[in-house]
């Protein structure tokens, strides 16, 4: 049973439960969620955008010591796969457009942002927000590629249910990944990820080139082949889906 603490509004759960993690030691798996977030983050500096009482805000603390810092990016996976699963027990097909976000067929429904606190080489905390789209039925033209459930479904889903099921399902991935099953969860990913198969349009700084998802590293480096035979390595923000 998922222990997830509710509160009406804070300027981010990552934020605040943070703050609560420096005051005391909670137990691993903790979560919390809001209703509104004032100051919503994303992924790079990103803004979150969410209407008050519509949607999943939250964020669990876990502490992933086991795990190094050269692989880091399998929690981002876990999570992925986790949330994943939650959703796909409404909607179909749900995929991860690399590094996290959650895609349903063209149109992103779903967002993480990790934050890690490092002890040397090990990951010793970790805060898992994910910011999930459910009952909003409008959003900004600065997000014109977002969609949610609703949308989708066309009914409402009751959030409070999505989110007890969601926590569960990320640490039931979590705890695959605890176990030491480092692999299944790769494999799990790679096999999730949008536009896997085939040969898609991408961009670099150097503009528009045609290349198929190779894999994705533990250290969460994305590597393509192109359409002349070219292997090429990305970090995050290095490369951009067209």
């Amino acid at each position: 049973m998922s222990n997830i603490i509710k509160i009406k509004e804070t300027d981010s759960t990552n934020h605040w439960l943070q703050k609560q993690s420096e005051k005391q030691t909670l137990d691993e798996g903790v979560a919390v969620a809001a209703q509104f977030q004032t100051v919503g983050k994303g992924q790079r500096g990103n803004h979150w955008e969410s209407e008050a009482g519509k949607n999943i805000l939250c964020s669990m603390i876990l502490y992933p010591e086991f795990l190094p810092v050269k692989q880091q990016f399998l929690l981002s996976e876990t999570v992925a796969l986790g949330l994943k699963d939650a959703m796909e027990q409404y909607i179909s097909p749900v995929k991860i457009k690399w590094p996290n976000d959650i895609y349903y067929k063209d149109k992103k429904i779903a967002g993480i942002l990790i934050e890690n606190e490092l002890s040397g080489q090990i990951t010793c905390k970790s805060i898992v927000g994910v910011g999930l789209n459910v009952n909003q039925e409008q959003f900004s033209p600065a997000a014109p590629k977002a969609v949610s459930m609703k949308q989708i479904l066309g009914k409402e889903t009751e959030p409070d249910t999505l989110l007890e099921q969601t926590v569960n399902a990320v640490l039931f991935r979590y705890n695959t990944l605890k176990s030491g099953n480092s692999k299944s969860i790769a494999s799990a990913y790679h096999n999730s990820l949008y536009r896997k198969s085939d040969f898609h349009p991408f961009t670099d700084r150097n503009g528009a080139f045609i290349a198929e998802i190779n894999r994705v590293a533990d250290d969460g480096l994305l590597h393509l082949i192109t359409n002349v035979g070219e292997k090429r390595c990305y970090a995050f923000k290095e490369v951009g889906y067209v």
